[in-house]
């Protein structure tokens, strides 16, 4: 008998390539593209696939439980990882391409900014979670704590949602981060309705 696509080695490829689609379209548009401002662009456009991926990683679980698909599960973990990939390149562009990795500017920058700030201790935060995103880790913790420590993601995602409203806020476009907003409510909301409900 054939296993469910879900639980082949194949999914997991499959999802490799989409998650790499993101990078390979902002480097097509730098290519191929005029932009007005290519740093702006490349460094808003890795903080948006960044929150994406956290809502996505976060959206494994309810999907799984409503869907009835457990092997759902073993995708959040690459989805997870994904995410803190594009959170770095984010933060290398800012520092690369906004301040030229000057170490005293960018911490000056980091103090003096609320959303700067934000995003900093949003990637403080994941990091962590990446580096203990292994099989060993999970042993070596135990998983109570292994569990508590990755809990750190709800905290992750409303501090990366207030960096993106502080940042458009300059901008007076609360749209897109009310539409985070909502996705963001929905999902933790789903959890706090769950836990209620044990």
């Amino acid at each position: 008998m054939s296993r469910p696509f879900l639980l082949h080695w194949s999914a997991k490829a499959l999802l490799f390539i989409l998650c790499c689609l993101p990078l390979a379209w902002i480097v097509f548009r730098l290519a191929t593209q005029p932009l007005p401002n290519p740093a702006e662009y490349v460094i808003r456009a890795l903080g948006d696939w960044t929150l994406r991926g956290l809502c996505i990683t976060l959206a494994v679980t309810p999907l799984r439980t409503i869907l009835k698909k457990p092997a759902l599960a073993r995708f959040r973990r690459m989805l997870g990882v994904f995410t803190f990939f594009y959170g770095s390149l984010h933060l290398l562009a800012y520092a690369w391409l906004d301040k030229s990795l000057d170490v005293a500017e960018i911490t000056r920058d980091i103090a003096k900014r609320p959303f700067i700030l934000m995003g900093f201790s949003a990637w403080l935060l994941m990091a962590p979670l990446a580096a203990t995103s292994f099989n060993r880790a999970i042993k070596a913790l135990g998983a109570k704590r292994w569990q508590a420590l990755h809990k750190a993601v709800y905290a992750v995602i409303v501090i990366g949602l207030l960096h993106f409203i502080w940042l458009r806020a300059g901008k007076h476009n609360f749209v897109e981060p009310a539409v985070y907003g909502v996705i963001i409510a929905v999902l933790l909301g789903w959890r706090a309705w769950q836990a209620a409900r044990r």
